[in-house]
């Protein structure tokens, strides 16, 4: 177990959450004085292989969420990033699965287990893009057991691949069904089609919207982490201010 007073204590933890399937999630860092839990959903297909080679613990480093957790750990929050569970690695989470009953209960597990680590420390669940599905549908079926959700630059809209298939993303989703406080965390420019600017904006009148502007030149596609859609070169201001609604302290609603 990571000691809440070992600030540079890292540990891969595996649960079996279902039969003959586990479920990995990766205590990145804990904090000195921790204030709070953020249990942290990336997007895509959600695998990012968490495993131990050696003495390094090794994963995939490029979503938003996974390459910002160290700005989360210095401003007092424990940041556990979660991957696929065993029987997804392959193929990865499809939309269905991320709002159905097996990962409701695989993260159910997680959340129980980081419970009984950092007792009374609020838990928060974060999701970006495809991560934002995970968040919300889960954050509406928890309820009180977590403190909030930040959905940022969320999937709002329909997925419709090359090859006929689709993802129905949060285009169905009733994020009134969400009892604990919501944040949503978006980039004006992200040029991702799925996940438009406008459609957070939309929300702005009923939950709290942290816009963020500029940041560096796009190095990725409209949809992938190096670009608006991931808040490239604009990751710690980002975070800062999610941290601060999470903590509740004053935030600011626009970030440029």
């Amino acid at each position: 177990m990571v000691g809440i007073g070992d600030a540079m204590a890292q540990e891969i933890v595996t649960l079996s959450t279902r039969p003959g399937v586990t479920q990995s999630f990766f205590i990145a860092s804990v904090p000195q004085n921790p204030q709070a839990i953020a249990i942290l959903f990336p997007g895509a297909s959600g695998v990012i292989r968490l495993r131990q080679e050696k003495d390094q613990i090794k994963f995939g480093p490029n979503n938003f969420l996974v390459r910002s957790r160290g700005e989360f750990v210095k401003r007092g929050v424990v940041a556990i990033i979660v991957d696929a569970p065993s029987d997804h690695q392959n193929g990865g989470m499809s939309d269905d699965f991320r709002l159905g009953a097996y990962h409701f209960t695989d993260i159910s597990a997680v959340v129980a287990d980081i419970g009984k680590r950092f007792p009374d420390l609020p838990i928060f669940l974060v999701g970006t893009s495809r991560g934002t599905i995970s968040a919300a549908a889960i954050g509406a079926k928890l309820g009180s057991q977590v403190a909030g959700v930040v959905l940022s630059s969320t999937l709002f809209r329909q997925v419709k691949s090359r090859s006929g298939e689709s993802g129905v993303g949060l285009s169905q989703f009733d994020f009134g069904t969400i009892k604990v406080p919501v944040l949503f965390v978006h980039h004006v420019g992200d040029q991702c089609a799925v996940t438009p600017y406008g459609d957070a904006a939309r929300l702005a009148e009923k939950y709290p919207l942290i816009s963020v502007v500029s940041g560096r030149a796009p190095e990725s596609g409209p949809c992938d982490p190096f670009s608006p859609h991931g808040y490239f070169g604009k990751e710690s201001e980002t975070v800062e201010q999610i941290v601060n609604w999470m903590l509740k302290k004053p935030f600011r609603e626009e970030v440029r």
